[in-house]
């Protein structure tokens, strides 16, 4: 086990990080039950320059304040009041990057995650999607600012390598309002 360390997440370029967190473990301990799944999809959020971000042009609301704090820690957040979505928090204080975790492939406590699901078998939509991750691993707003080199929410990495070839980029998914910048290919992609 090598569980990422501050210095992972402490890096300035939040695209490199989305990249990076691909083919690693995302690790909950939550109500005693541990689960984890290997992240499959994310999506760079470049802070106060990037109209998708919630922190663009320096927003700071009892939400986005998450953002703004040193990185290495988790920002969770509702979206349309039923999904709660997991994000990295990356960079320095005061440079509010994110990285959303879109996908996993489940790999422990199977039983727990089919349960979270309500499910009787594994499907490639069991947390194909970031409300199912966040569902199948326990994860709620009120898991926002926990410390990812922690207990309860973690990354390890086993020594899965990802090449770049590998990796699909697009564009990211529901952020149509931020006009140009919807268009930007920071949603990554690998099969796995």
């Amino acid at each position: 086990m090598t569980k990422l360390n501050k210095d992972f997440y402490l890096r300035t370029d939040v695209v490199q990080i989305s990249k990076d967190l691909l083919g690693k473990y995302l690790f909950t301990k939550i109500d005693n039950k541990i689960t984890a799944g290997i992240i499959t999809e994310t999506e760079a959020y470049a802070g106060i320059t990037d109209k998708a971000s919630h922190a663009y042009n320096n927003r700071r609301t009892a939400r986005t304040e998450i953002m703004f704090a040193k990185g290495g820690i988790s920002y969770v957040y509702l979206c349309y009041g039923i999904h709660h979505l997991f994000n990295v928090v990356t960079n320095v204080e005061d440079v509010p990057h994110a990285v959303l975790i879109r996908a996993v492939k489940p790999i422990e406590g199977i039983e727990a995650i089919l349960k979270r699901r309500n499910s009787k078998e594994i499907h490639s939509r069991i947390s194909g999607g970031p409300g199912t991750v966040s569902q199948a691993l326990g994860i709620k707003t009120l898991h926002t600012g926990l410390d990812l080199t922690g207990t309860k929410i973690w990354i390890e990495d086993k020594g899965i390598k990802v090449n770049e070839k590998d990796i699909f980029k697009g564009t990211r998914i529901g952020v149509d309002y931020a006009g140009e910048d919807a268009k930007l290919p920071y949603r990554f992609i690998v099969k796995l």
